[in-house]
């Protein structure tokens, strides 16, 4: 996988973790999806250190 980007878009973390974009909105209205930066335009977009954070809550043990 070539370099990541530092902020995802809202399809490409959609994309990257194979959810519809209505699943990532019912997830941040139920605060279980990762922290979101809302643009001056009204876009969104989640920094790639806040998707790593999120996955490590997100860990069950086995």
């Amino acid at each position: 996988m070539g370099t990541q980007r530092q902020h995802l878009t809202i399809a490409a973390f959609c994309e990257e973790f194979e959810i519809a974009r209505s699943t990532f909105y019912q997830w941040r209205t139920k605060g279980l999806a990762p922290r979101c930066i809302k643009l001056p335009n009204g876009e969104i977009r989640i920094r790639r250190a806040d998707v790593e954070r999120w996955l490590d809550s997100r860990e069950e043990a086995a």
